[in-house]
């Protein structure tokens, strides 16, 4: 048994153990979807549960809990990362982020262009956003299965890509997938927010009084008629990230801890178990910064558990002859297979061509870096979660939602394969593609 629960522990640890619950969870979504347990699968999606009071009173199916509720945790642990990125990662100055941003804009740019040539004049075009975001949890999954293949500076570049991707598809669903708002649940939702900077001010350390403000703004949000995603990104930016102790503090109060616990177990000293654990509850709070601690306490729910949720209940595309034929005879599946497929490499292999060849020009431009470029160029073509979940926005119409969903689980697959195979191919000599070349992702 005990090796059964190390086998287990070790798999959790493990970088693709995200993306391989990913394609678990949504494999697991086909089979029930294309069997007779498809009407059990449908029944539970649409059961209702509803919070609220009187004026502010909310029902939704278990499907829109998981999109608006769960998914809102997501999006937390998505606005965490991009705060920490823009404080001391990849994009702190322009230098840092040059390279990424333009790459991710320019990929986000070309797939939704794509994708509105293919369905302008359509119902479909609303869905203009279907390709525009890549899927990190897969990524840094196929990366993971390359191991050490892979440089440290593609997999930072790769990284932040994705981060910037987030932010704008964050950004998409904000001012693109609004419709009618409510104005006294959004001046609530404005209020918790000033709270939430005023923590933040008081230098507030403790993650609970964020939670409960969170929770209040997020139940808000929803009811304003704005995306409740939204309301984890506000959050998630008022959330303190300083920076942790210095290492002489932190062992000056591991010492004090030591001696104090030390103290503790002698019964004739009036210092007790009980405060020591304090003293060492307290220390562990101010060593980290609450947004770190928050980072660390979401990453296991996040992506052990709501992300492959998310895709079991998102993913039961029903496989019949009747709504394959159609799809793809459809703009839309077509718009989002070439959106993912072509889009994306198009758009960012060009915005690091333009920045290569009329600014960077030093930089090195060997045909081991461009094909390594390509290979990450490809891979951000898996926009699975993002992509599903913007469909879920766009439309309502059940059988629009299944084309859409054919497109980018054929996008997806399609991607995650030619960039695998690239990025393979272009890690046979490792030292070709790690001296000097670090200065690809800003860093000097």
């Amino acid at each position: 048994m005990s090796k059964v629960i190390q086998s287990v522990s070790a798999f959790f640890k493990k970088d693709s153990a995200t993306g391989i619950l990913l394609i678990v969870a949504t494999v697991s979504a086909l089979i029930v979807a294309n069997t007779p347990m498809r009407g059990f699968y449908e029944h539970m999606m649409e059961l209702k549960f509803g919070m609220g009071f009187k004026d502010v009173y909310i029902s939704k199916t278990m499907h829109h809990w998981v999109n608006d509720g769960l998914m809102a945790l997501f999006f937390l642990a998505v606005g965490l990362e991009i705060k920490s990125e823009l404080k001391f990662g990849s994009l702190t100055s322009f230098k840092s982020a040059i390279f990424p941003v333009a790459a991710a804009v320019s990929g986000a740019l070309f797939p939704a262009l794509i994708y509105f040539a293919f369905n302008q004049g359509t119902d479909y075009v609303k869905g203009w956003a279907i390709p525009m975001a890549t899927d990190i949890a897969f990524v840094i999954g196929i990366i993971a299965i390359l191991g050490s293949r892979m440089p440290s500076w593609a997999k930072v570049f790769i990284t932040t890509i994705a981060v910037v991707d987030d932010l704008i598809a964050v950004l998409v669903i904000a001012f693109f997938y609004t419709e009618e708002i409510h104005w006294n649940a959004l001046g609530l939702a404005g209020g918790c927010t000033l709270v939430l900077l005023v923590f933040n001010r008081a230098r507030v350390n403790r993650l609970t009084p964020y939670l409960v403000v969170g929770f209040i703004m997020w139940w808000a949000v929803l009811a304003s008629g704005i995306h409740a995603t939204i309301a984890g990104v506000i959050l998630a930016l008022t959330v303190p990230l300083r920076r942790e102790w210095k290492i002489g503090k932190i062992k000056r109060f591991a010492l004090r801890g030591y001696h104090l616990f030390k103290q503790a177990k002698d019964h004739k000293l009036a210092m007790t178990s009980p405060e020591v654990h304090r003293y060492l509850e307290n220390t562990q709070r101010e060593m980290e910064s609450p947004l770190k601690r928050l980072e660390r306490k979401l990453h296991a729910p996040v992506y052990f558990f709501i992300m492959p949720l998310f895709a079991f209940v998102n993913a039961g595309i029903v496989f019949n002859s009747e709504i394959l034929n159609q799809a793809f005879h459809l703009p839309i599946t077509w718009g989002t297979i070439f959106g993912l497929v072509l889009g994306k490499p198009i758009g960012i292999m060009l915005a690091i061509w333009i920045l290569l060849k009329f600014f960077y020009k030093h930089m090195p431009q060997t045909p081991e870096i461009w094909r390594l470029l390509f290979g990450i160029s490809l891979l951000c073509g898996i926009g699975f979660t993002m992509s599903l979940f913007i469909v879920t926005l766009s439309f309502d119409d059940q059988v629009i939602q299944e084309e859409a969903k054919i497109g980018i689980l054929v996008a997806s697959i399609l991607s995650g394969l030619l960039g695998y195979l690239i990025l393979h191919y272009a890690t046979r000599k490792p030292e070709a593609i790690t001296r000097d070349k670090i200065s690809i992702t800003g860093h000097y």
